[in-house]
């Protein structure tokens, strides 16, 4: 098998062939899925390695004085030999994986071969094919959690052993020195447990990070903006807890941590950073300085960590392995969410050139993970290399009944927020033919501003009672993300025709879901909130880019710029990430444009942030690249998308200009701005009362909104699985 290894004189990285480990008892063989490069405590033994002799004894005086003891004992030359020796050893890398137990020890019960765990360890859990790993350092993995996410279970009970020594309480607030991976760790947990967090970090990238991951506030240590939220938050007291995870030679932190925390506060180290306590500062606040032992209690307790002799809960609440157990549990629930924190996924076979990178600072990342060969899909790895598209269930009937010619189309609307009295209501309210019947809302002052603004009949929050109506023709769902699956699966059992605002689903099971009403129901009347397609600028544009009889290249770059803290579009535990939310409008537009569906994407994601890179292919071998990026200037033009083909281009800017060249130099250009953007919202509401009144087909097929939601799932399926996805079809 294969291991990344380090001599640590020379400073040489390699990937050596070694034996496989035996399989002993009271532990388990497994064959890694993904490994974790800790940036912090791994990259700082690279970098030792690469010392001189010098450097590597001023960089651990400890073992210096180690040296100097075993000289008196043992003599010069005998030292010199031992300490060479070990010096020039290849030493092991890596202690935090995700894997497939291939081998089952005598004395354990709790996995099985095929079981997917996570393992802990700098012994253990290496960067290497096969480990063997006891029992008190693996936990099984909670079913839907990815491997890729798994891979974080030791880094995770770092920090959470760390959050654990400062004893938070609800309500209280903390400071985090150090926004690395364990720093962005430490905010989530704390953000998790009712804690105030505010964060400090030189980078500006990772302190937008980790605003985005639950702080309340992050800046520079110099800034005066730091100190300025925590006076706000803490009403001029301080910080009730500091969390030290930063590494380096600075004293900066522990400084930064007596000015800025209370009288009787808590400082906990949990980095590696150096502590020259200025005296008179924490005397006075008699600041109570804790150390954060690794993973929890348990460790470099050989009997608890070789042997596998658990402490009694009663006694000892929080082990390594119940720390472990309780951080894959807080990631799988949505408590934790570690994919943003994903800047590269490697090739295992790559290591040597990443560690390289990393080292160099070529690669600046939070997180970088080994991806390994050979990892088995019974198992529940992420890969992904298909995402299925449901067929789409035939209704048995052509059309709905037509409606008498002058008797209103009925609506009820289930939701009112920002969207639907914004861009949907004004359109709606206005439309003759139209009769706003039912607002249903979660709470009744929200229905009755919809009722009072928009004249709807009847203000409500008795869902049942309007899907029970048959009077009410359509139903829109413009709700939270997570709740239009359920809420479109609903209505069209109920008989109703259905508007659902992007996106139709979050998960493969909703999507299929929402399809087994259809075929119940025998109701396919489904419309999603596409509107871009319906766009008079971009329509107009089409039609004098004409026919093509070649492959196209489509780039459509979204700007989409920074969300405001707190938005709930934030929430990817439950409303999913920022891009399965609307990522669907620009799917939508490219497929529309190439008049085809997706058959393979393939996604990456930028360091540190929710830029994505999309890429769609499509049957005739035409392309679609999305950029999807939120770092942009708020000056740039939102959306700008490009279509070249036959020798022709078109060029749309934003909903305001479009021009298309062919091969002769001739071109068009709109003749004049229009008064606002009109991404085409009207246009799609009435083609979408226009076939509830006549019975005629929905203005998009199911078969196409179906596509654009699978190819959406897919994008999140192959940033977990770092490969292109394969979009198949059912039959």
């Amino acid at each position: 098998m294969k291991q990344v290894v380090q001599n640590y004189k020379s400073g040489e990285l390699a990937v050596l062939d070694v034996p496989v480990p035996g399989c002993k008892p009271g532990g388990v063989l497994v064959r890694s899925a993904y490994s974790l490069i800790s940036t912090g405590t791994e990259l700082m033994k690279v970098s030792e390695a690469g010392m001189s002799m010098l450097g590597k004894a001023r960089s651990r005086p400890d073992q210096v004085a180690k040296v100097v003891q075993s000289v008196a004992t043992n003599g010069v030359p005998a030292t010199y030999r031992k300490v060479m020796g070990k010096l020039d050893s290849y030493t092991p890398l890596g202690y935090s994986l995700c894997g497939v137990v291939e081998q089952v020890g005598s004395g354990i019960d709790d996995v099985k071969v095929g079981d997917l765990v996570a393992c802990a360890g700098n012994e253990h859990a290496l960067h290497a094919e096969l480990n063997w790993v006891p029992k008190n350092l693996y936990a099984p993995v909670p079913d839907g959690l990815a491997p890729r996410h798994a891979a974080f279970g030791t880094v995770g009970s770092i920090a959470m052993q760390g959050v654990r020594r400062g004893e938070p309480q609800l309500g209280e607030v903390a400071l985090v020195i150090g926004l690395g991976l364990i720093g962005q760790l430490v905010v989530q947990l704390l953000a998790a447990s009712g804690v105030r967090v505010v964060g400090v970090d030189p980078d500006p990238v990772r302190c937008e990070l980790a605003e985005r991951l639950g702080a309340a506030a992050c800046g520079d240590p110099a800034s005066a903006a730091v100190e300025a939220a925590v006076a706000e938050l803490t009403g001029g007291h301080g910080v009730d807890q500091v969390y030290l995870a930063a590494g380096g030679g600075s004293n900066q932190p522990v400084e930064l941590a007596a000015r800025l925390c209370r009288d009787r506060g808590r400082v906990v180290d949990i980095g590696k950073c150096r502590l020259d306590l200025p005296w008179n500062a924490y005397y006075e606040k008699e600041l109570d300085v804790r150390f954060s032992r690794s993973y929890g209690p348990g460790r470099y307790d050989p009997e608890y960590e070789l042997e596998g002799r658990d402490y009694p809960i009663g006694y000892v609440r929080w082990t390594e392995r119940r720390n472990l157990a309780c951080f894959l549990d807080l990631v799988a629930r949505g408590s934790v969410d570690v994919e943003p924190l994903v800047s590269h996924v490697a090739d295992f076979d790559d290591a040597v050139e990443t560690y390289q990178r990393l080292k160099d600072g070529e690669l600046k990342a939070v997180a970088v993970l080994f991806r390994y060969p050979e990892q088995k899909e019974e198992a529940g790895q992420a890969q992904a290399p298909a995402v299925t598209v449901p067929a789409v269930p035939r209704s048995g009937r052509a059309s709905a009944p037509a409606r008498a010619a002058k008797e209103p189309v009925r609506l009820a609307f289930v939701g009112a927020g920002n969207y639907a009295t914004s861009m949907l209501l004004p359109h709606l309210a206005q439309r003759e033919g139209v009769a706003l019947s039912t607002v249903v809302t979660t709470t009744a002052l929200s229905g009755a501003n919809a009722q009072r603004k928009f004249g709807f009949a009847e203000a409500t929050t008795d869902l049942d009672a309007v899907l029970g109506d048959k009077s009410i023709d359509a139903v829109f769902v413009v709700t939270r993300h997570s709740s239009h699956a359920e809420l479109t699966r609903k209505a069209l059992l109920a008989g109703k025709a259905v508007f659902v605002e992007k996106p139709l689903a979050l998960t493969e099971d909703e999507l299929a879901g929402v399809l087994a009403a259809v075929e119940e129901s025998g109701n396919d009347r489904l419309q999603v909130g596409f509107n871009r397609r319906f766009a008079p600028l971009l329509q107009e544009a089409g039609k004098r880019f004409g026919a093509r009889t070649g492959p196209a290249s489509l780039r459509y770059l979204v700007n989409a710029g920074r969300l405001q803290h707190g938005s709930w579009y934030l929430q990817q535990g439950t409303e999913g990430s920022r891009f399965a939310g609307e990522g669907g409008h620009f799917i939508d537009t490219a497929s529309w444009l190439l008049q085809a569906d997706p058959v393979s994407v393939y996604a990456v994601a930028a360091s540190g942030n929710e830029d994505l890179q999309v890429v769609l292919r499509y049957p005739d071998g035409s392309t679609a690249t999305i950029s999807y990026v939120t770092t942009g200037s708020p000056g740039f033009p939102k959306e700008t998308l490009d279509l070249v083909a036959d020798g022709k281009v078109l060029r749309f800017d934003d909903f305001v200009r479009a021009a298309v060249y062919d091969s002769s130099r001739k071109r068009w250009v709109s003749s004049r701005l229009p008064k606002a953007r009109d991404k085409g919202q009207n246009a799609e509401l009435a083609a979408f009362v226009k076939a509830v009144r006549t019975g005629g087909p929905m203005p998009v097929p199911l078969e196409s909104l179906v596509a654009t939601t699978a190819a959406t799932l897919a994008v999140q399926a192959g940033l977990a699985g770092g490969a292109p996805v394969t979009l198949a079809r059912a039959r």
